[in-house]
């Protein structure tokens, strides 16, 4: 995928001195740190080219142009420790000395005006959580693991779902051949029929929780009965967890088998993110994916680490789910 701008080393370090200014720990206060990062962008200190890019991406968003967005060469921490892959979260509690990913990310959020969402259950509530290997989910079906992925929305099973999902390449090693893959939702629907598509958006249809969610939060089985399409082209659907809910009638399997034959035929694009790469997609207006296309070392691969935030589509949007917020805190959810 070609990026959509491709910072210069000069801009580089602009945007580091000004993301350094932080010097609070989002892990641990992060009511403080958001306070710290909309300070400093109304300071005026914020370099002029990051507001630009941030406002070309939202107009290429509000006109249908693009949902999907790489800005290769940015800000992130350079000096970053290694994981325990038993527990890398305490590691990182304990190592991660350095937010300047956190700050980027953030202040990404603030300027596209796409409020972050976190999850109580995962990660103590963090708004900034990582896709690394865990090495007691190795080859299993979730984004902890050291495996591919399968086609997918994030959180397609919970109530609350991101808008969009964002990830920054801290850690990837250059030996080991890894891509996101992504398919547009409105590609998607053109290949189904609208006898298909009228019975997708029907609640004829449930996901099962992957096997992280069931162990951080022992209520979570299964979803409600839903619909997969819904709006134009927004999708609800984890490949091999989405199945026909008990009672739903004969169209629901056939317009199922139509939509996984769709996911085939449709266009794909296709990312390598590599150290200092920002990669953002929409999250229900597409699919995605992770493909290990060569691998020389795998424990080497499984040190790759991402910096990752889920966002709502605007402020209206996320105001829609005050009800689920825990402790009050705007954009942390109850799951």
């Amino acid at each position: 995928m070609k990026p959509f701008y491709h910072f210069s080393d000069e801009e580089n370090n602009q945007l580091t001195h000004f993301l350094s200014q932080n010097a609070v720990n989002p892990y641990k206060n992060y009511q403080e740190f958001k306070l710290t990062i909309n300070e400093l962008c109304q300071s005026g200190k914020l370099p002029d080219f990051f507001i630009d890019i941030c406002n070309s991406i939202k107009y290429e968003r509000n006109r249908g142009i693009s949902d999907v967005h790489v800005l290769r060469n940015c800000p992130r921490d350079i000096d970053i420790p290694e994981l325990d892959p038993d527990n890398p979260l305490d590691a990182k509690y304990k190592n991660k000395k350095t937010f300047i990913g956190e700050a980027l990310l953030e202040t990404f959020a603030l300027l596209t005006g796409t409020p972050l969402l976190a999850y109580g259950s995962r990660h103590n509530g963090d708004f900034f959580t990582d896709v690394v290997a865990i090495r007691k989910y190795s080859g299993q079906l979730t984004g902890f693991s050291d495996s591919e992925l399968v086609y997918h929305n994030d959180r397609t099973a919970h109530a609350v779902r991101a808008d969009f999902v964002t990830l920054l390449g801290l850690r990837c090693p250059e030996e080991e051949l890894i891509f996101t893959g992504y398919i547009d939702g409105k590609s998607l629907i053109e290949h189904l029929s609208d006898a298909s598509q009228e019975a997708l958006r029907q609640a004829w249809y449930r996901t099962d929780f992957d096997v992280y969610s069931r162990e951080t939060n022992s209520r979570q089985i299964s979803s409600p009965d839903h619909a997969i399409l819904k709006n134009h082209h927004s999708i609800r659907y984890l490949d091999t967890l989405t199945h026909v809910a008990p009672g739903a009638p004969e169209q629901a399997k056939d317009a199922l088998i139509e939509f996984m034959q769709a996911m085939t035929k449709a266009e794909k694009q296709r990312h390598r993110i590599i150290q200092g790469d920002l990669l953002v997609f929409a999250n229900q207006d597409g699919l995605h994916n992770r493909e290990k296309i060569d691998i020389q070392n795998k424990d080497n691969a499984a040190r790759r680490w991402l910096l990752k935030t889920y966002a709502f589509r605007d402020q209206i949007t996320a105001e829609q789910y005050q009800s689920y917020w825990a402790d009050g805190v705007f954009g942390r959810v109850n799951d």
